[in-house]
């Protein structure tokens, strides 16, 4: 089983990515806030547990996130090649936790792909897309520079973690979207 990470600052092209780079490897593109979201929409055992906290204007603890993880895995894994995790883990802990989770799966992530893209462009990236997405934190330059120092911040003890066991690759996330998504397949298929 492939089961990678996808890293990149907000605006980074993640999300472009992941779909090309599932499509191509047959892996289960998981997005933890499209897990919530489904889980909340089916109001699931653990979607209600979520909706508490959320309600309550509070984070949802990693291990409902871990468990909501756990059952797709569970219910996945017979039919897909391995799983790809975007925007998750953001932390220590929960870099942690989805190694045991892993581990109790007789699994574990094989490789840690990190966007590399400068703050100038994800900057004009995201007040680009600000145009038409809506959003307005989207077109809010302070917001946007504090998110990526958010990113920065709390994602450097994640890579740590993984750069210890030779799992995390840099790669350039500005360029062509072409161009990075072969970047990206060629450090795919050096895991394969």
């Amino acid at each position: 089983m492939l089961n990678l990470i996808l890293f990149g600052p907000p605006g980074s092209g993640k999300g472009t990515q992941a779909a090309r780079v599932a499509e191509k490897y047959h892996l289960l593109h998981l997005s933890t806030g499209d897990m919530l979201r489904e889980e909340l929409r089916r109001e699931s055992a653990l979607g209600k547990e979520a909706k508490r906290f959320i309600d309550e204007g509070l984070l949802v603890p990693d291990e409902v996130i871990i468990g909501m993880i756990s059952d797709k895995i569970d219910a996945t894994s017979s039919v897909v090649k391995g799983y790809l995790f975007d925007g998750f883990p953001r932390t220590q802990p929960q870099a942690e936790a989805l190694d045991n989770l892993l581990s109790l799966k007789n699994t574990q992530i094989a490789g840690v792909l990190a966007l590399d893209v400068s703050e100038e462009e994800i900057t004009r990236r995201i007040l680009s897309r600000g145009e038409s997405s809506g959003r307005s934190d989207d077109r809010d330059e302070s917001i946007i520079r504090n998110r990526y120092q958010v990113y920065q911040n709390e994602t450097a003890p994640v890579a740590n973690h993984y750069k210890a066991s030779n799992r995390f690759v840099l790669l350039p996330g500005e360029g062509s979207v072409d161009g990075i998504f072969n970047s990206l397949s060629e450090q795919i298929d050096r895991l394969l």
